[in-house]
């Protein structure tokens, strides 16, 4: 088995390639709500972090967070940072720490927020819009 060793340029060259916006799993949620009839903007920007897929006409706003980016099982997960640890930490914990105030602000301007780990919405489609019309029924 070889040890491939990835450079800082290949690193900084993969890293550019993630994208925060038309995700994989962000594109399927989307497709999959359209089919159910559900109308709703994307991105939406006069709402604090924007969230990936806001359905205004029933004040739901929806995100779906990368694991990495957003700390999923983070007590276990922050173990198996091994390179940079002193940056991506704390930079991991800043975006935790701004995503529940953005949810928090939201839900006090009296928007129902609905977030998703990527993977889960590949996986996990069906339950997802499920959840997002039951949500939708809730008004």
């Amino acid at each position: 088995m070889s040890n491939h060793i990835i450079t800082k340029a290949q690193r900084s060259r993969n890293m550019s390639h993630i994208h925060s916006k038309n995700t994989k799993p962000e594109v399927v949620l989307r497709k999959a709500l359209w089919q159910k009839g559900v109308r709703y903007r994307k991105n939406y920007k006069r709402l604090p972090g924007k969230p990936d897929i806001a359905i205004t006409s029933h004040k739901i706003a929806i995100f779906i967070d990368g694991e990495f980016w957003h700390g999923y099982n983070w007590k276990v997960n922050k173990n198996h940072i091994h390179t940079h640890r002193e940056y991506w930490i704390p930079k991991i914990e800043k975006n935790m720490a701004r995503d529940k105030l953005v949810t928090e602000k939201l839900q006090n301007e009296g928007w129902t927020v609905l977030r998703f780990w990527s993977k889960e919405v590949l996986k996990n489609t069906d339950y997802c819009v499920e959840l997002i019309l039951f949500n939708m029924r809730d008004d």
